[in-house]
């Protein structure tokens, strides 16, 4: 098995547990901190997402300018770029720190709402998390390195050990009578860790070298015209879920922000699943581009990886849909209800972004990722606007309809701008991306929503109907949705003893 399948189906492990463990995490995290503190908690997080955005888009350029060396061979080129990359990041990790400096002298008058206590909480969190970022996000460069070298297993390894072991931690934790700055202290160890790991790896197996040859300038000019654009598009990501965090913090209250925060949480989780395997394509995408694939070609790929995709994410979707609020009430109670119908909106709005990554991803290879990163934060910004108009009518789902609007709308231009300027044959894609898997999931559906008829309210019933939907969805997605070489590749992937003679 290939490093890029290898990667995938580690992702998916990694994602599984990640989820998991937060489905399970969450609940046990609000009894133990309370809803408040657990709202603060989320809060500040969200804060401190919009710091981490000054990364400047580096880690994607790492991938994108290791891949294009690599493919032409220039190993000295290579060199001198990671170590211009590393005299960058110090220079970030200073303007991070100065910029948190700033914020933490001013949380008093951002957060009105909250209360002595809250707010000394709030600044001793911010304080950790702001040292934290300062040094994990030169350390991802190291990870970025993996991933150009298309070496994913290692570092994905890493991650579910991290995960794991953080989780049981956090568990003790609490238990012991930790609070949230206990949390912010441990994860800051973690990431410390992680990254020491990393480095090793990098240096010492993939015998990769920073070296600086020669200072040059034109090479940091080229660096941050490609950056700059996937740094206005992090801030459009932080933008799109967190401003409303920060919104409901100034005008509702840290109660509020939980409930948002855990729609939020459902919601990105799905696209998680998604990441999994477009999350390996960027290296793929960008020695397409230097080496002229046509049309075609990267339709082809394209469609191939949004299928899989959009498979994984019509199961999620699907199952969330018809027993999601049964699982919200059974999971943190009638109090986070809304939580579901945020995540749901979403879900929906999510999934042609995600079912169309390598488009993405070609962009970012080809450096055309400005249209994008414009389009996207003017039509979110002005979403988000009508989105906290919204809330004094309907609360937080006025927010959330409101921010996914303008998101929406992006997508319709997005796609015209793939077919127009990139050149890929869209309408070939979703004609593709639709054939067998769309008419077969209205069906499953609609015998899903039979299921919900099994009387019930107990985790117990709610295992037996998402057990059921499973099957349903997993016999007729392949027996009637997959085409032929989707089939091929789900048998290949069975082990050889397990296969009929």
């Amino acid at each position: 098995m290939s490093q890029l399948k290898k990667g995938a189906f580690l992702s998916y492990i990694t994602i599984i547990l990640t989820n998991g463990i937060g489905l399970l995490l969450t609940p046990f995290m609000i009894s133990k901190l309370g809803d408040s503190e657990y709202g603060l908690y989320t809060l500040i997080g969200s804060l401190i997402g919009y710091i981490s955005v000054l990364d400047f888009g580096l880690n994607n350029t790492i991938i994108r300018f290791v891949a294009k060396y690599r493919a032409k061979q220039d190993r000295k080129s290579e060199e001198n770029f990671l170590a211009t990359s590393m005299l960058i990041y110090g220079v970030i990790a200073g303007i991070i720190l100065i910029a948190g400096v700033a914020l933490y002298m001013n949380i008093e008058s951002v957060f009105e709402k909250l209360t002595a206590e809250e707010l000394a909480k709030a600044k001793i969190m911010f304080a950790i998390l702001i040292l934290n970022l300062a040094i994990t996000l030169p350390g991802g460069a190291f990870g970025a390195v993996c991933s150009a070298y298309e070496h994913f297993i290692f570092p994905r390894a890493v991650n579910i050990i991290k995960y794991v072991s953080r989780s049981m931690m956090i568990i003790g934790l609490l238990l012991y009578g930790g609070k949230s700055v206990s949390i912010v202290i441990l994860d800051t160890v973690i990431n410390i860790i992680v990254i020491a790991i990393d480095f090793y790896y990098v240096i010492k197996v993939l015998k990769v070298r920073f070296h600086l040859h020669h200072f040059n300038k034109p090479l940091i000019r080229e660096i941050f015209s490609y950056s700059v654009w996937i740094f206005i598009f992090a801030i459009v990501g932080q933008f799109q879920w967190r401003a409303g965090q920060i919104i409901l913090g100034v005008v509702s209250g840290t109660t509020a922000v939980a409930i948002y925060g855990v729609g939020i949480m459902l919601g990105t989780y799905y696209g998680a699943f998604s990441t999994a395997i477009s999350g390996v394509f960027l290296p793929r995408a960008t020695q397409m581009a230097v080496l002229d694939a046509s049309r075609d070609e990267l339709t082809s790929m394209m469609i191939r990886i949004g299928r899989f995709s959009l498979i994984t994410l019509l199961m999620i979707l699907g199952g969330f849909l018809l027993y999601g609020r049964q699982f919200v009430h059974l999971w943190i109670g009638d109090t986070y209800k809304n939580s579901w119908l945020i995540a749901i909106i979403i879900m929906f709005s999510y999934t042609l972004p995600l079912v169309q990554s390598f488009a993405n991803s070609l962009l970012e290879a080809k450096s055309k990722f400005s249209f994008k990163a414009i389009t996207y934060i003017s039509l979110i910004v002005l979403g988000t606007a009508v989105g906290a108009y919204m809330i004094r009518f309907w609360g937080v789902i006025g927010l959330i309809v409101g921010s996914t609007s303008g998101w929406l709308l992006s997508q319709v231009i997005m796609n015209i701008y793939y077919y127009k300027v990139m050149h890929l044959d869209i309408l070939r894609f979703f004609k593709e991306l639709s054939s067998r898997l769309l008419p077969t999931f209205i069906v499953i559906l609609a015998l899903g929503y039979a299921v919900d008829f099994i009387p019930g309210a107990n985790w117990f019933n709610l295992l037996i109907k998402i057990s059921a939907f499973v099957c349903i969805f997993s016999l007729l997605m392949y027996k009637f949705g997959m085409n032929e070489s989707e089939l091929k590749i789900i048998k290949d992937s069975i082990p050889s003893f397990l296969r009929k003679k």
